[in-house]
């Protein structure tokens, strides 16, 4: 049987982080990932949709380096130029359906949110490039994990290696519900894996992209609030290379999301940016939806309903026969500010100390 030192589940932020410090410390790991692409919730697409390195967020796009030292320290570690989140102009308010939007001066953000240049996947694209190629494994879920007197016993993919660790980098709703633990984990650790929210998980996400931001020249910051919908905030996505896009968090819930369809949601999104932004929204070149609570590795049933952000928990998320050798890493076991990018990097160089004894 192969052998390694820790085995990571999960190609995220806080997967990739954990692997870039234990290949810093000279420790030998095999990282598994059951998409075909590292990032997780990190996906940064062109106007097609597929994966670019000039493209637009269908996942997280800001990050508060004053406020967020994790995330901020390595963008700066990695060496990555970043640019302030345009807010410039008007601030536009939907109050009710019939009733014309209302216009107000937009107000400087401070500290301002900063977005990658390139997408938040040159975070991704960072981190890849100086791991061991031979110990990432794509589309390879794990499936079980079976503890031993030596180590954990990990099947990933109709394949099976020892690990004395196993650092879980995804959500534990996930892994309570994708991967088979022998023997089960403890009762009350199962059941606050379930009730842990996945951030992100209930929503979806939908770009309009145009040829250039005319609500710029119109004099909006492209910020905007609905209680009308289908989308409930909007903000400006136009690219540090100039492509111009607007997006915007969907209101509607997701089981009507999966009943009305994404045709019907893009039509619908198309006519309230031109009631808020005027006629030339209504012709958009592209359109892109990333519906995160459809993918089977992001939510789980329990994920359509919105339960609001995750908090921290102070208890120990791995008690029992498991306790010491399965390590969770994931943003949301995060004790500083879960959810967020910062709480990737928080959680995995948590775990990377626990796997060294730091």
């Amino acid at each position: 049987m192969t052998r390694t030192t820790v085995a990571i589940i999960g190609a995220g932020l806080a997967g990739l982080n954990a692997a870039r410090l234990l290949h810093r410390a000279g420790v030998d790991f095999q990282l598994f990932e059951a998409r075909d692409r590292a990032g997780g919730r990190i996906l940064t697409v062109d106007a097609s949709g597929v994966p670019a390195e000039d493209g637009f967020d269908l996942g997280p796009s800001w990050f508060w380096p004053q406020m967020q030292p994790g995330i901020g320290d390595l963008v700066a570690a990695l060496g990555l130029p970043s640019f302030a989140q345009h807010s410039t102009g008007d601030f536009v308010f939907e109050r009710r359906r019939g009733e014309s939007p209302h216009c107000m001066p937009g107000m400087a953000q401070e500290p301002p949110s900063m977005r990658l240049v390139g997408g938040t996947a040159a975070l991704v694209r960072a981190l890849l490039r100086d791991l061991p190629q031979a110990a990432l494994q794509f589309g390879t879920p794990v499936t079980a994990l079976r503890l031993g007197h030596a180590g954990v016993e990990v099947t990933a993919g109709g394949q099976r290696l020892e690990a004395r660790h196993v650092i879980v980098a995804m959500p534990p709703r996930l892994l309570a519900e994708k991967v088979a633990l022998h023997p089960a984990p403890r009762p009350q650790d199962l059941a606050r894996w379930k009730a842990t929210a996945t951030w992100m998980a209930p929503h979806a996400k939908v770009m309009v992209l145009y040829d250039r931001p005319f609500w710029r020249e119109a004099g909006f910051s492209g910020m905007a609030q609905s209680l009308v919908g289908p989308l409930a905030e909007i903000h400006d996505a136009t690219t540090a290379s100039g492509k111009a896009a607007l997006f915007g968090f969907a209101a509607v819930p997701a089981t009507h999301r999966a009943t009305i369809g994404e045709d019907a949601l893009t039509r619908a999104v198309i006519q309230q940016v031109t009631r808020l932004f005027g006629p030339e929204a209504a012709a958009p070149r592209a359109t892109l939806v990333m519906d995160w609570a459809a993918d089977p590795w992001t939510a789980t049933v329990a994920d359509r309903t919105p339960t609001g952000h995750p908090a921290p928990w102070p208890g120990n998320w791995v008690t029992g026969d498991w306790a010491g050798r399965l390590i969770m890493a994931g943003s949301e076991t995060s004790p500083v500010e879960p959810g967020y990018l910062t709480g990737a990097v928080e959680a995995s160089e948590l775990a990377v100390a626990r796997v060294l004894g730091l």
